[in-house]
């Protein structure tokens, strides 16, 4: 019977059914079909649902979703346009941080291509860069942020895996930096040969003064956790409240009369599913934890994978695999307690584990043919898929470059512990 469900549901979900539907209904029948209580499943959903450091999630993607709402990326994008605009690949950089920035506070790429896919996609273009290439950078571009602190994928890994996150927030620096460096080397490659304007230090200065409330924003909340000042959740709350009075009542981009109710509608609607995905994972969760398949697994793979090396490459496939097929929060929910007993067993630092963990996923959200950014972009610019995954390609291929560092020298995520 319990067979029956689980294939039953799997085609459902291959027909088209919400994956919330499908995991919370998948770990019902798994729990009925062992013979416990299907109220297994509602437990659990309490138990992830309480975790304190949850709250800082709608915190900071109601942070990130004012800033995309005002005026912000217009005046981010001339302070760094004036800054570096005049080096070659200099506005490929300039998209690349300022999407990790966006995406780092909203913790959704899809938000950011959304957002800032408008003003970005026609920059580059008028820079010179082929359609293709303006295309497949700004589809990439969206994820890049995901290892950036605060990113909410972060935060949710931390959760699950019992990981520091102050820890994570450090970690995911220098491999952050590293996809950002590599993604740029590939755009001065690919930089058109023109006439560039000559630097001006007033238009620099100009430009700082305007973006003076943003500027300091990623700085303040790594200083504040880092200096022990706040929590994370601290973090959060202080960063909503900064951006609230620096949108409302210091730039006034937004108007309380206007946009105040649809900004909580629509934080509420994104952090709502978020947490409908994670809390529908958690059942199926708690089975496999439950039916010790992490460690069946394991004795598994022991039979075939000798040492760390191995172990990492077939974890790579694996997690690019499931990159592409889940959300990255439904992933960290599932998938993050099967691979964690393993990695410990191959003496992989949890710390690293995360890191290789979100770089394989975010490497997913762009792998053809259904990467969930492919899509996202498909449905702005109004392109066909077909082009999305010619634009890509190259990025997927030169992402691997990044990985294959990031998962073979720990030092680059270790480096900031004495361990």
């Amino acid at each position: 019977m319990a067979i029956a469900g689980v294939i039953s549901l799997i085609l459902l979900g291959l027909m088209g059914t919400p994956l919330f539907v499908v995991m919370l209904a998948l770990g019902l029948v798994l729990f009925i079909g062992a013979g416990i209580e299907g109220s297994a499943v509602p437990v659990e959903m309490y138990r992830l649902a309480s975790a304190p450091t949850l709250t800082s999630i709608p915190l900071f993607t109601l942070a990130g979703l004012m800033m995309a709402r005002s005026k912000t990326p217009d005046r981010l994008l001339a302070f760094f346009e004036a800054s570096l605009g005049r080096f070659p690949g200099g506005v490929s950089f300039i998209s690349l941080v300022l999407c990790a920035f966006f995406t780092a506070f909203t913790g959704a790429s899809g938000v950011t291509i959304l957002a800032l896919g408008g003003l970005l996609l026609p920059l580059l273009i008028k820079e010179g860069m082929k359609d293709n290439f303006a295309l497949g950078l700004v589809t990439t571009a969206g994820a890049v942020g995901l290892l950036f602190a605060p990113s909410l994928p972060l935060i949710l890994y931390g959760i699950v895996g019992k990981v520091d996150i102050e820890k994570l927030f450090l970690a995911g620096i220098v491999p952050g930096i590293i996809f950002i460096l590599i993604y740029t080397v590939w755009a001065v490659k690919n930089a058109p040969t023109r006439q560039r304007e000559a630097f001006s230090w007033k238009k620099v200065k100009e430009s700082s003064w305007n973006a003076r409330f943003e500027l300091p924003l990623p700085i303040l909340v790594l200083a504040g956790i880092y200096g022990g000042v706040v929590t994370v959740t601290e973090a959060a709350a202080l960063t909503s409240f900064y951006v609230f009075v620096m949108e409302f009542f210091l730039y006034r981009d937004l108007r309380l009369d206007k946009d105040l109710v649809s900004l909580f509608s629509e934080s509420a609607m994104l952090v709502g599913a978020i947490l409908i995905i994670l809390c529908s994972a958690m059942g199926v969760t708690s089975y496999l934890i439950d039916e010790e398949i992490p460690m069946k697994l394991l004795e598994f793979m022991q039979q075939w994978i000798t040492n760390k090396y191995l172990f990492l490459l077939g974890l790579n496939v694996f997690l690019l695999i499931v990159g592409c097929l889940m959300d990255v929060f439904s992933a960290i929910i599932v998938v993050v307690p099967l691979i964690l007993p393993m990695a410990d067993v191959f003496g992989i630092n949890p710390i690293h584990m995360a890191i290789i963990f979100l770089a394989n996923l975010e490497i997913g959200f762009i792998t053809p043919p259904v990467g969930i950014n492919l899509f996202i972009s498909s449905f702005r610019f109004g392109k066909p898929m077909l082009e999305l995954y010619r634009s890509v390609w190259p990025f997927v291929l030169i992402s691997f470059i990044a990985l294959m560092l990031i998962t073979y020298i720990p030092a680059l995520s270790l480096f900031w512990f004495d361990l």
